[in-house]
């Protein structure tokens, strides 16, 4: 018999042939504006560190001070011995920070969507979820047996056609959009979203991965942004972005939360939080809910570098925070761009299908507060250069 595996190494060929393979760096620092990466020094311009907070001298010091005095490990999921007096902290000021009656943490985002999304679901009820929601929320959907429907993106008649051609055929419907979208930057009309589950009766539920720490007061996420506290049913967030740390949370009724603690399956069957990650992302949420500055300088940098990046000519698509998508279409192309600019010492990935539709391949620029004017200066003129060498500009 011949080699049962040999059929990956030829679907591995056929990804390099495409452009598709992904290249996978090692990080030899600490995250921050720059990193050391296979042994060279280079400028980030990758990571999701939005507020430079993953190696903040104050978070890293309360993570060892946690570890001094309750261990590492919680030794148990959170129903039998893995409750710490850290996670009952923890969600507690997560919950003020949002503005919420309650919150729940999980070991990750992607864990939150998976835990809710089945929980509040079932095969009598619809899932009605934007075109390009996040593969969390998609394999939430697929896990849950509900009824699924998909709306145009950010499109509301699209989303009003779907309301009203299932009205009244379910026992509940639940409306999910991503807050911002990770790959273009631009922001689900939450505010229009919630006005039609209101007039509909639907749930609605928001993840808000790249809102956190960007948009609202101090950071405070899209439900603040649009002022819609107590209108939104479900916030689902994440602490290994902007809080610089690791795990996810849902935020929102305080009967969402206590039905989380009796059927979110990652709470009930997968460990909690280490302690460090814990105490940590509670630091983080006392830096943010101290001052905006962080939050603010982001939005400066994020301002400078975009309208330098369309004065030089390029296409940064429709991009409304601080993720620059430079569009570049092609993959082949993609993949040349992200070399040359690690060559030149700029770390920027090529983001290709599927992460992203066949076609739309570009580099996607994450911007943090971290990042000094001077280091933007430089990125801008590595990315010119590279840019006029494979003809993406003149």
């Amino acid at each position: 018999m011949g080699d049962k595996l040999t059929w990956v190494e030829e679907e591995l060929d056929q990804l390099k042939a495409a452009g598709l393979y992904t290249t996978i760096r090692t990080l030899n620092s600490p995250q921050g504006a720059w990193l050391v990466v296979d042994g060279q020094k280079v400028l980030n311009f990758c990571s999701n560190n939005y507020l430079g907070l993953a190696n903040h001298p104050h978070i890293v010091t309360k993570a060892k001070e946690a570890i001094d005095q309750f261990g590492v490990g919680p030794g148990a999921v959170r129903t039998i011995a893995g409750t710490m007096r850290l996670h009952v902290e923890l969600e507690r000021r997560l919950a003020e920070f949002k503005g919420a009656e309650a919150a729940i943490s999980f070991q990750s985002g992607f864990n939150a969507n998976l835990a809710t999304i089945p929980a509040i679901t079932g095969k009598e009820d619809l899932i009605i979820s934007d075109a390009l929601n996040h593969a969390s929320i998609i394999d939430g959907v697929r896990l849950s047996k509900a009824s699924r429907a998909v709306f145009k993106h950010r499109d509301m008649d699209s989303l009003c056609q779907v309301l009203q051609e299932n009205a009244g055929k379910y026992r509940r419907t639940i409306v999910i959009s991503d807050g911002v979208f990770s790959m273009d930057g631009d922001i689900a009309p939450l505010d229009k979203i919630v006005d039609l589950a209101e007039e509909f009766g639907a749930i609605t539920m928001v993840d808000d991965a790249h809102g956190e720490g960007v948009l609202g007061r101090g950071g405070r996420g899209i439900v603040d942004h649009f002022g819609l506290h107590g209108r939104v049913d479900i916030e689902v967030g994440t602490m290994s972005k902007a809080f610089g740390v690791v795990g996810g949370y849902v935020a929102g009724d305080a009967r969402i939360v206590e039905w989380l603690h009796q059927r979110g399956r990652p709470f009930l069957f997968s460990s909690a939080m280490t302690v460090p990650d814990t105490a940590a992302c509670l630091a983080s949420v006392d830096l943010l809910s101290a001052s905006t500055e962080l939050v603010d300088r982001l939005w400066t940098n994020a301002r400078y570098f975009q309208a330098a990046m369309r004065d030089l000519g390029f296409d940064t698509g429709h991009t409304e925070t601080p993720i620059t998508p430079v569009m570049l279409g092609d993959e082949k192309l993609a993949q040349a761009f992200s070399r040359r600019l690690y060559e030149e010492g700029v770390f920027g990935t090529a983001i290709a299908y599927p992460t992203v539709p066949k076609g739309m391949a570009r580099i996607r620029v994450m911007i943090s507060a971290a990042h000094s004017r001077a280091d933007l200066d430089e990125g801008l003129a590595k990315f010119a250069k590279v840019g006029r060498e494979l003809g993406v500009i003149a």
